[in-house]
Parts: C-alpha cells; structure tokens; sequence
C-alpha cells in the first residue's frame, strides 16, 4: 500500500541486504587473499577496501535488525503514516 510518502518513510528490506553483505563480505575476502597471493598488491588493497565498507554495512544492518520491528517490517507492520502538510 502506497503512502506518497515513500522515499521519506522508506523501509529497506534488511534480511536480503544481510544475505548480500555476507556475500560480499566471502567474496571481498577471498579476492583480498588470492591477489595478496600473487602479488598484485594494487588489487588486493582494493579488494580490502570493498572489504572494509561491506563490513561496516554488515554491521549497520546486524543493529537494524537487532533493533526490532520498527526497522525490520513483517507483515503485521503497518506503513508509516504520511507527514503532515502545513503551509
């Protein structure tokens, strides 16, 4: 159900970020050690970033999810109500 308000009071699917940030999270890893490997350090500090940001998402969204079902929305949630317009 569409509110108007959407990109306002927008939720984020958080168990399908969680799923994609452990994915990112392997494969950012598994490319930071097989270029340290070989010895391109270029593309392994790259890949280390990746794994650094993918980290900190992870985290943001373990708390989300932690913080109950106002951040995680289930099907009893209803959608937030529209802002009030005052001119």
């Amino acid at each position: 159900m569409r509110t108007g308000s959407e990109p306002r009071t927008a939720r984020s699917a958080l168990r399908a970020r969680f799923w994609l940030s452990v994915w990112g999270l392997v494969w950012a890893l598994f490319g930071t050690v097989a270029f340290a490997l070989a010895g391109r350090n270029g593309w392994a500090i790259a890949c280390g970033v990746l794994l650094l940001i993918v980290t900190v998402d992870l985290a943001v969204v373990l708390r989300r999810i932690r913080q109950g079902p106002h951040y995680q929305p289930g099907p009893g949630i209803p959608p937030y109500q529209p802002p009030d317009r005052r001119p």
